[in-house]
């Protein structure tokens, strides 16, 4: 890798390199500077490496990935993207945030984005969505709290492109109301977990995780009000990683670099 780089004239400002003794595959993130063109660069690399028939993927760090976001009536996972969107921590476009609810469409206006009601039929729904991915030439989709089951076809044709997250507590707890049920069972830890969407549900690759210890003395009401602060930061994170091609799926986890 050092020397296709230098066959361009590149500098390495970044390198990270991990191999999975599992499966004894072998990944690197590179980040350099060069004077020359993408183009010359990626001949010089794909050269350079091709007797080692790796899988690459270069890209400027200019150019910015694109995200739809889902949503359905929840704001804090949405806000805290836009949020840290808008101050230039999360080096992402968001062309468009869609939705099968109307709640939040007055907030998505007032960032200046489109918003795009998707409406209850579940098929013509991620017909929409997937017309969305190839006009908009998107990246990447994010479920921020998107309430709604995505069909085994539709994450088949995103594989490894489309970030949810969830509530994961000590035991995890399905269903309605998670956080009642944790309150019931007087849980000690609660957290959340982001994680790429397979056609199991919720056993998706994990990419960030974080968890807030509690008491018995916090209500209900508590337990949701940390959650959404957990959920809100896991996401972000999570969203910012993909965003740098940082992370790697190497069989059913992820390798961050």
């Amino acid at each position: 890798m050092t020397t296709a780089i230098l066959a361009c004239g590149g500098n390495i400002i970044e390198n990270q390199q991990f191999t999975d003794t599992g499966t004894g595959i072998f990944v690197m993130r590179t980040r350099f500077e060069t004077s020359g063109s993408l183009d010359t660069a990626t001949k010089a690399i794909t050269d350079g490496l091709s007797h080692l028939k790796p899988t690459l993927h270069i890209r400027q760090t200019s150019t910015h990935k694109r995200a739809l976001v889902l949503v359905t009536k929840e704001s804090h996972c949405l806000r805290d993207l836009l949020y840290l969107q808008e101050l230039g921590e999360l080096p992402i476009e968001i062309p468009a945030v869609l939705s099968n609810h109307e709640d939040l469409r007055s907030l998505v206006e007032s960032h200046g984005l489109p918003f795009i009601y998707l409406g209850e039929d579940k098929k013509a729904s991620e017909a929409k969505i997937l017309e969305l991915v190839k006009s908009e030439r998107i990246d990447f989709v994010v479920l921020a709290r998107y309430m709604q089951i995505l069909s085994p076809e539709f994450c088949l044709k995103m594989n490894g492109a489309i970030i949810n997250i969830h509530h994961s507590f000590l035991p995890g707890f399905k269903g309605a109301k998670p956080y009642h049920q944790a309150h019931e069972r007087g849980v000690k830890i609660i957290g959340a977990t982001a994680h790429f969407v397979t056609s199991d549900l919720d056993e998706g690759p994990i990419i960030e995780q974080d968890v807030a210890h509690v008491t018995h003395s916090a209500t209900p009401e508590d337990l949701i009000a940390i959650g959404r602060d957990i959920e809100r930061r896991v996401l972000s994170r999570a969203v910012k990683l993909f965003a740098q091609d940082r992370i790697f799926i190497v069989g059913q986890r992820t390798v961050i670099l």
